[in-house]
């Protein structure tokens, strides 16, 4: 993908099965939000080939569309309506693309009791909170029932409380065969909800995989803790297995309470960052090497 003579994205390679959840990671500028639009058929791709729900989003008409669920970051329209006539109103438009395999709409009552705004339901959009017009925006998302759903960033202003019960309901969606993508900069978030984390940095995917797969890529260490001759111990280590049947052959019999916990998302994360920005360097000072030669 080029902005006139930029390159914003280059050979981005990814596939995402149905009914997984996949976390699209990377920093600010990556190229993580013009990767998702032209998945949405909002923004038309320079090269490549690209395939959403056996169609090419650049060519989706309108039922095609309708299998989708979109929650952008942050948007403000409708701030007159209230909140339960436009989700009713939202609701209609996905009447007509309804199958007996797929019904569609969701109903709205049921809707507003699981994104936490029965009590709203009467209230103007523009009157509510912000963690209020978050839930709202999740709720418009997924009205038409979506068989894919994008997620940008959607527990922007959440409490801990509507995070969580926010995770319940994307979870739910994930168990009854709903795909989705999710770009978030909450690692804890990704870490919970993702069946596999892609990073993209400068353009590029240069990870992917389960937190447990990128862990191993990486060479992120695990941390064992044990209690033994009176005390609390930790260790990180490359290798837990061999660390763990060298310890119990060595002092098995004081050792109890034993874990073993492989480096999270947040290691395997700032690891990856860090290997990318080093060859960044790396290629810069190549580059002015070559131009000073």
């Amino acid at each position: 993908m080029r902005y006139g003579t930029k390159e914003v994205l280059r050979g981005v390679d990814f596939s995402v099965r149905r009914g997984e959840v996949v976390a699209l990671l990377g920093p600010n500028g990556a190229g993580k939000s013009t990767t998702v639009e032209v998945l949405e058929g909002f923004r038309n791709r320079s090269a490549g080939r690209v395939e959403v729900l056996g169609t090419d989003p650049a060519h989706g008409g309108e039922r095609w569309r309708a299998r989708l669920g979109i929650v952008l970051q942050s948007w403000r329209d409708h701030q007159k309506w209230r909140v339960r006539e436009l989700l009713v109103h939202v609701a209609a438009l996905y009447r007509p693309y309804s199958t007996p395999e797929v019904p569609r709409p969701w109903d709205v009552d049921e809707l507003l009791a699981a994104v936490g705004l029965t009590e709203q339901a009467r209230q103007r959009v523009g009157s509510l909170s912000g963690g209020q017009r978050r839930r709202l925006d999740i709720a418009v998302g997924v009205v038409g029932r979506p068989e894919l759903l994008f997620l940008d960033e959607p527990t922007t202003g959440f409490d801990p409380e509507a995070r969580q019960e926010f995770h319940a309901l994307v979870q739910a969606l994930a168990e009854q065969h709903h795909t989705i993508l999710l770009t978030t900069h909450d690692l804890q978030e990704a870490e919970r909800l993702a069946d596999r984390v892609l990073i993209l940095i400068d353009g590029r995917i240069v990870a992917g995989g389960t937190v447990d797969e990128l862990a191993r890529q990486t060479g992120a260490n695990a941390e064992v803790t044990w209690t033994g001759d009176g005390g609390r111990h930790r260790a990180q280590t490359p290798d837990p297995t061999a660390f763990v049947r060298r310890l119990l052959a060595e002092d098995g019999a004081r050792v109890s309470d034993l874990n073993v916990r492989r480096g999270g998302l947040e290691e395997v994360y700032l690891a990856v960052v860090r290997e990318a920005e080093a060859g960044r360097a790396d290629e810069a000072a190549r580059a002015l090497e070559e131009a000073v030669r």
